[in-house]
C-alpha cells in the first residue's frame, strides 16, 4: 500500500525553500511548516493568487498550498494534542492573535500544538456583496480533516495520545470546528495515502465566537426569527459528535451569540456533552488579550473544562 510521503527531509527541504519567500508566511525560529497534502492539492484554484503576508506579519492571504507547522509542549507532555483553526472570515487567516499565540498558551500547558494554515479564500462560507457564498466545495474542510489523520498517523513520533486530539477554533475557524466535527464518517476528498485510512473525528471541540451556524444570519437584525434557532444545512449534529466547549461575547457585533446558542442547542438534542459560557462583554476576536473583562478567564475555563472530560490528568 502506499505510505504517506511524510517524511521530515522533504518537510525540511520544504522549509528551507519557503524560507526563500518572504511573502508566504513562515512560523518563529525552531519551527518548520508541513504541507499536508504529498502531491496535488484536491479541488485546486486553478487562478490562484500568490499567498501574501499583511503588513503586520500575522495576517495571510491567499493561502493555496495549505500546512501545518508544529509546536512541541513545553515542560511535561500530557499526551494530549490540539489543532488550531485561526479566524478570518474565510478570506484571510489571523494567524498570530488566533494562531500562534494560541500555541503559545496550549504547550506551556504541556499540549501539542498544530496549527494550520488551511485555504482561504472562498474555502468555506463567507458574506460578499450583502449575502452568504457557499463554495461548492469546503476546501478548508478538506484540509482539517487531512491535518487530524496526519497527527494521528505521527503520534507516536510526536508523543501524543491518538485518542486525545482535539481542535480550537475562532470565528469562521469555529464554523471549521464545527464542520470537522460532524463530518468524519467519510472524507469529503478522494484518500491519498495511508493516513485518510485513519479517523478525522477530533476527540473534544472547542469554538469561540463562531460563525456562519445560524439559519438566520443573513437576514437584517430587525427582522430575524429569533425563536428558529435552527443550523445551517451544512452543520449535521449527530450524537458522536465530540464534547464541545463554547466562548461568545453577547456585544459581538461581528457573530452574534444565536451563533453559538444554535449549536449548542443541536449538540443538546444530540446528547453531546456541552460547556458553554455567555459572557455580557468582550467582542469579537479577543483572542488571548489581556482585560480585566470576565470573558479573559476563558482559557483557564478550558483547562478545567479539559481535566472534567479526561483529556487531562483529574486536578
Amino acid at each position: 500500500m502506499q505510505k504517506s510521503t511524510f517524511a521530515f527531509s522533504f518537510l525540511l527541504l520544504f522549509g528551507a525553500a519557503s524560507q526563500a519567500h518572504s511573502a508566504v508566511w513562515q512560523p518563529s525560529a525552531g519551527h518548520v511548516q508541513v504541507p499536508i497534502w504529498p502531491g496535488a492539492v484536491p479541488n485546486a484554484v486553478l487562478d490562484a493568487k500568490p499567498e501574501s503576508v499583511g503588513t503586520d506579519g500575522a495576517t495571510v492571504s491567499d493561502v493555496s498550498r495549505p500546512t501545518m507547522t508544529v509546536y512541541a509542549p513545553k515542560g511535561a507532555n500530557t499526551g494530549a494534542a490540539v489543532v488550531v483553526f485561526p479566524g478570518g472570515g474565510y478570506k484571510v487567516l489571523a494567524m498570530g492573535i488566533e494562531g500562534t499565540e494560541i500555541c503559545d498558551w496550549l504547550t506551556s500547558r504541556g499540549i501539542t500544538c498544530l496549527l494550520l494554515k488551511y485555504r482561504v479564500p472562498r474555502s468555506g462560507p463567507t458574506w460578499e456583496k450583502g449575502h452568504r457564498h457557499y463554495p461548492k466545495v469546503e476546501t478548508a474542510l478538506q484540509d482539517a480533516q487531512r491535518t487530524l489523520a496526519l497527527v494521528r498517523q505521527n503520534a507516536e513520533q510526536w508523543h501524543v495520545d491518538p485518542h486525545r486530539i482535539g481542535v480550537i477554533g475562532f470565528s469562521a475557524g469555529g464554523h471549521l470546528v464545527a464542520a470537522v466535527s460532524t463530518h468524519f464518517a467519510e472524507r469529503t476528498y478522494a484518500p491519498v495515502d495511508d493516513a485518510d485510512k485513519l479517523s478525522s473525528r477530533p476527540d473534544f471541540a472547542i469554538a469561540l465566537y463562531p460563525g456562519h451556524l445560524w439559519m438566520h444570519e443573513d437576514e437584517e437584525r430587525g427582522n430575524r426569527n429569533e425563536a428558529d434557532m435552527r443550523l445551517r444545512p451544512d452543520i449535521r449534529v449527530r450524537p458522536d459528535t465530540p464534547p464541545t466547549f463554547l466562548v461568545q461575547a453577547e456585544n459581538d457585533d461581528v457573530d452574534g451569540i444565536e451563533q453559538s446558542l444554535t449549536y449548542y442547542i443541536a449538540l443538546q438534542k444530540a446528547g453531546v456533552s456541552t460547556e458553554m459560557h455567555l459572557y455580557a462583554q468582550g467582542g469579537h476576536a479577543f483572542g488571548l488579550r489581556k482585560t480585566n473583562l470576565p470573558i479573559g478567564q476563558w482559557p483557564m475555563l478550558v483547562e478545567r473544562w479539559l481535566h472534567t472530560i479526561g483529556v487531562l490528568e483529574p486536578q
